[in-house]
């Protein structure tokens, strides 16, 4: 049996140092807001030959025209632009401009004579065109394209207005505050029959403590990422931050169900061992559950597109980390609960 509990001082001190880097980098660095959370518009474009260089994009839009737009390359061959909030004549000037920058289309032309006359005349022009403004269907223009052609398609056009992001600001929010107080709550009703040595509420605190850990320090991950690699948060990155805040609390009340059970059995005069017999025989289930988990979100993360690829970043950091809470901080705390109650 491993002594987890016996050992909690330097699980402490891991989960200190991680929480404390990640407060610093959210601090120093601030967190990216996407677009829906500050308005704007989102352009998603492609090629179907091969897409000019970044610094080429990025000169099209050096006179801030459209706000600062950032550049963004997809896995595909194309790019995702983000710039102010444009209207419909503004969004399609934009297509406009980019298609007589890095368009080609080539027409076959073939002309061909009456009977009566004496000679047949074949001639490939090629010119160079402003496609249509409106959308082309990407399916049949990319079966219909010659291999020196080099079309422009937009995948996407996503628009939010300053309204709307600060509406989402404050939902968000709202929606984590209400999760935190339900959890509480919750967990202070279920085990409202464990009252010794430690009260059924402190268990459910010490679920949000353990849910604090987990989000904070995949906040900090994204800190660093959004300074460095520019990387955003946005509704997804919400979406599975209130997904982490479930299963997070899902492993830990998993453990803390094995040790209410345990002190039904046992009785509490040792808690540190109920505590910790607990947590040893629910070990190799959180493991395999988490790991099963994770593969799924490791396969989502590598294969899944560049729409999902942070949010199962997010996720695969978020499940990690409550795994490692349920087991090495969540169960200890409650032993810190009860010393603390018998000083």
């Amino acid at each position: 049996m491993i002594n987890i509990v016996g050992k909690r001082n330097i699980f402490f001190t891991i989960s200190g140092l991680w929480v404390g880097l990640s407060i610093i980098f959210v601090l120093v660095f601030g967190l990216k807001p996407g677009i829906d959370f500050t308005g704007g518009s989102l352009m998603e474009i492609s090629f179907t030959s091969s897409r000019p260089s970044l610094n080429e994009m990025q000169a099209e839009f050096t006179d801030n025209t459209y706000g600062n737009v950032r550049v963004q390359p997809t896995e595909s061959n194309g790019y995702i632009l983000k710039m102010r909030f444009v209207s419909e004549e503004e969004h399609q000037a934009v297509l406009k401009k980019l298609r007589d920058k890095f368009e080609v289309v080539k027409d076959s032309v073939v002309n061909v004579s009456n009977d009566d006359s004496n000679d047949v005349k074949l001639k490939n022009v090629q010119v160079t065109a402003v496609a249509s403004t409106t959308t082309e269907t990407t399916t049949s223009t990319r079966q219909n394209t010659d291999s020196s052609e080099n079309r422009l398609i937009e995948d996407r056009i996503e628009t939010i207005g300053p309204a709307i992001s600060s509406q989402l600001q404050q939902r968000s929010m709202e929606a984590a505050m209400a999760v935190i107080v339900a959890i509480v709550l919750y967990v202070a009703y279920a085990f409202r029959k464990v009252t010794k040595p430690v009260s059924s509420w402190k268990y459910g605190v010490t679920a949000v403590i353990a849910l604090i850990h987990d989000v904070m320090g995949t906040i900090g991950v994204f800190a660093l990422l959004g300074h460095f690699y520019g990387v955003e948060v946005d509704i997804p990155f919400v979406v599975a931050m209130l997904t982490i805040f479930g299963y997070s609390v899902n492993d830990t009340i998993v453990v803390f169900d094995r040790v209410r059970e345990n002190l039904i059995k046992y009785g509490y005069e040792h808690f540190d061992d109920v505590v910790n017999k607990g947590v040893n025989e629910t070990f190799s289930r959180s493991i395999n559950t988490s790991f099963t988990t994770l593969l799924v979100l490791v396969a989502l993360f590598f294969f899944g597109g560049s729409t999902i690829h942070y949010f199962s970043l997010a996720l695969i950091i978020g499940i990690f980390l409550g795994t490692y809470s349920s087991i090495f901080l969540a169960s200890p705390l409650l032993v810190v609960w009860q010393k603390m109650a018998k000083k």
